[in-house]
């Protein structure tokens, strides 16, 4: 459900933090969820969302076991559960990609990390056209506002699924300028960054 309507303004680097943003961000702080559900800041709106189901979940875990495995020689591993912060906007990706060392990287209120210090973010897609809306559409654009290098999802309702690869964030326009969709049965590898080469393909999706 969504907390609070808005109308999407696109962030300039700098821009000091709307009054709005500030509102948004002490009632998320002041709020008591019910078990099983979480709450993330986009686009000027607090948005509650059940935990995944057991298809998502199933996802997740493969990913992160690949991802740990890609990332052991390097100094940056994965994570789940976890608040990325960016300027009054705070979101929960299903994986990210960031330092071993997350004290590196906090954010001002101590809450989570910094987006400046994730190098890579993934979305599973969930079922429900707010849930797809979401990850394909407000989450990109908050992403890239954020700089975040690379933004993958993971997209079971794409015709017959697909894997999205986004890189080379415009943080003013809120796009992603370098976009590849690679349909389930093929690898999508990631080109840059500390999970550069890491492949989503059969072994993860089933497909």
């Amino acid at each position: 459900m969504t907390a609070l309507a808005h109308e999407v303004i696109p962030v300039v680097e700098n821009e000091p933090v709307l009054e709005l943003d500030e509102l948004l961000w002490r009632t998320w702080k002041a709020m008591e969820l019910p078990e099983g559900c979480r709450a993330e800041i986009i686009e000027g709106a607090i948005e509650v969302s059940p935990t995944g189901r057991r298809r998502h979940g199933i996802l997740v875990n493969r990913l992160r076991r690949a991802l740990e495995a890609q990332l052991a020689d390097s100094a940056f591993s994965a994570y789940q559960d976890v608040n990325v912060v960016h300027r009054r906007k705070l979101w929960i990706p299903d994986l990210f990609v960031a330092t071993d060392d997350l004290d590196e990287i906090p954010d001002e209120e101590g809450l989570g990390v910094d987006a400046v210090g994730v190098a890579l973010v993934m979305e599973l897609v969930s079922p429900g056209q707010r849930n797809i809306e979401r990850d394909r559409v407000r989450k990109r654009r908050e992403y890239a506002r954020a700089g975040i290098p690379v933004y993958v999802i993971v997209d079971d309702f794409d015709q017959d699924g697909a894997v999205l690869v986004l890189t080379a964030p415009n943080p003013a326009k809120g796009t992603y300028e370098d976009e590849h969709r690679v349909p389930y049965g093929n690898d999508a590898v990631i080109p840059s960054g500390p999970a550069k080469g890491f492949a989503i393909g059969k072994t993860v999706t089933g497909a």
